[in-house]
């Protein structure tokens, strides 16, 4: 399913299945792995892709949704939208490398990470859920929101549009795109660029916090000039 190492203060999580779609086991091992680099210590970054030429990751698993016992259902969206909130708040610097399609959930996980390379010559990423007959969560419409420009949001999560790695990095999707005998390469040279970013963890993740979490001032009904006026210093 995965692999973890570490190299350099880089942790490399690589998804190892064919089309690495996401069930209740998935978001188990992939959880224990974000355990493990948590409980590191000192400046460090991580970099996810795939080890698949075609696929990042296609999404839910459907096939899996169909016959799994009804306690791994119930249990799967709590638990992936918790593991999600994991990786947007990573202590540490993320890169997502994209290597292949990325599909709802697997775009999903590509925008929780701080960075984003996609594959210049194929796949696609798209909220695809729309086209399947699925209503998106309101925590995944937050996650879009967030990390995408207004008209994109749109397009992503109305539309389904399907971004191209040179669109996507044309929009503000992913940084930049690169073709796939570096991707993994370049990938890495941006983590390691960010890496002591991480060694104060504890200000890292503080800083998501403020951006992402409950009481993040890009939440709130004032604007900047209110908290600016008003000396407001909320942390």
């Amino acid at each position: 399913m995965i692999d973890l190492e570490k190299k350099n203060d880089i942790f490399i999580l690589t998804l190892t299945g064919e089309e690495n779609r996401w069930n209740t086991e998935f978001v188990r091992v992939i959880a224990q792995a974000v355990d493990e680099i948590e409980a590191s210590e000192g400046a460090a970054a991580l970099v996810t892709t795939a080890s698949s030429q075609k696929f990042f990751s296609n999404g839910l698993d459907l096939d899996w949704l169909e016959t799994a016992e009804e306690q791994d259902r119930a249990a799967f969206l709590p638990e992936f939208m918790a593991l999600m909130g994991r990786f947007i708040t990573l202590p540490i610097p993320s890169v997502c490398a994209i290597n292949g399609h990325a599909f709802g959930a697997g775009f999903m996980m590509a925008l929780c990470h701080d960075v984003r390379l996609m594959r210049e010559d194929r796949g696609f990423a798209c909220a695809n859920e729309i086209e399947i007959g699925m209503v998106i969560p309101d925590p995944e419409l937050a996650l879009f929101k967030h990390k995408l420009p207004a008209n994109v949001f749109f397009e992503t999560v109305q539309l389904a549009r399907r971004w191209t790695g040179k669109d996507a990095a044309h929009v503000g999707i992913a940084s930049a795109a690169y073709p796939l005998s570096c991707l993994r390469s370049k990938a890495i040279q941006k983590a390691e660029s960010l890496k002591h970013l991480g060694a104060n963890r504890k200000v890292y993740q503080t800083m998501k916090e403020r951006l992402f979490g409950q009481t993040a001032p890009i939440n709130n009904v004032h604007g900047a000039a209110h908290l600016l006026k008003n000396g407001i210093m909320t942390s």
